[in-house]
This record gives structure tokens, C-alpha cells and sequence, in this order.
């Protein structure tokens, strides 16, 4: 996933898309000289049961905080 200059990739709204913007993010960070801490790791202990306060619903939100820190360091 390549996003033109300036275009920040969206939230994740599951794994794949999560992987995809932490690829974009830190492709974009590593063209400007900018080590961005890793991202959160994807769940290994889903049921698939659609559980409230499933791991995923865990892991977007703190994808969504990776993304949110990684695009204020690339402001700067």
C-alpha cells in the first residue's frame, strides 16, 4: 500500500488493513530519517465467537494509537 505524499492511511478495520497501514507508515517514516516504534502485535488467542471486548476490538484500538503517534511524528 502506497498512499501519495501528504495522504495518511486510514484507521485499520481489521487485520489486513492494519498490516497494510503499519507497512505504509513505516515506509514513509524510514524515507524521512524517522525510526517509529514497533507496531502491536495481531491477536493469536481469537475464539471467532464474536465475543464483546474481543482481542481484535483491543488490537484496533491500539493500532489506531500507533497510527495517531506515527502521524504526529511525521508532522514534525
Amino acid at each position: 500500500m502506497t498512499l501519495p505524499e501528504g495522504i495518511a492511511p486510514g484507521p485499520a478495520l481489521d487485520g489486513a488493513t492494519a498490516q497494510a497501514m503499519f507497512t505504509a507508515l513505516r515506509q514513509r517514516a524510514a524515507t524521512a530519517g524517522i525510526t517509529l516504534r514497533n507496531p502491536p502485535p495481531e491477536p493469536t488467542t481469537c475464539c471467532g465467537r464474536g465475543c464483546n471486548g474481543c482481542v481484535w476490538e483491543g488490537f484496533l484500538d491500539a493500532a489506531e494509537y500507533w497510527r495517531q503517534e506515527a502521524l504526529l511524528q511525521l508532522q514534525d
